[in-house]
């Protein structure tokens, strides 16, 4: 089984990102932010799946995946622990049920990423739908 990976991208540029992507052989990125625009160059959806799709990279969308307003809110004031307790809880959300499993798929299938805006995974909910994966498919977690 091929190891999942996770990657934020809070301060790297574009390229520097698909380079850890690409060295670390990822087919497909999925990118688990509920707002996927970005005021960082690069990182807002269409443009980012182009850039990706043009490195042979796929690139999958799953919103429900993504951290709920008060779970950013949290983030934004540095209270991880509230954003995971938030995140957990939105978890049981049948469309986050439905696009974890959906990622579980693509995981299972291809070397694939999470992606979000957190530079650590630790303070990302990222961490948590990583885990959920690896107790689904069995995988290696490796932070680019």
């Amino acid at each position: 089984m091929h190891p999942l990976a996770t990657i934020g991208y809070e301060t790297a540029a574009l390229d520097a990102v698909i380079g850890k992507l690409k060295a670390a052989g990822v087919a497909v990125v999925i990118d688990v932010r509920a707002v996927a625009s970005s005021r960082r160059a690069g990182f807002s959806k269409t443009l980012l799946a182009a850039s990706l799709e043009a490195e042979g990279i796929a690139y999958r969308h799953l919103r429900a995946l993504g951290t709920p307003k008060p779970g950013r809110d949290a983030a934004r004031k540095g209270h991880v622990a509230q954003m995971h307790a938030i995140y957990l809880d939105h978890l049981h959300d049948p469309e986050a049920q439905a696009q974890l499993a959906e990622a579980a798929e693509i995981a299972a299938a291809l070397p694939a990423a999470l992606l979000c805006y957190e530079a650590d995974a630790a303070g990302c909910h990222r961490r948590i739908v990583a885990d959920r994966l690896r107790d689904v498919i069995g995988c290696d977690i490796v932070d680019l």
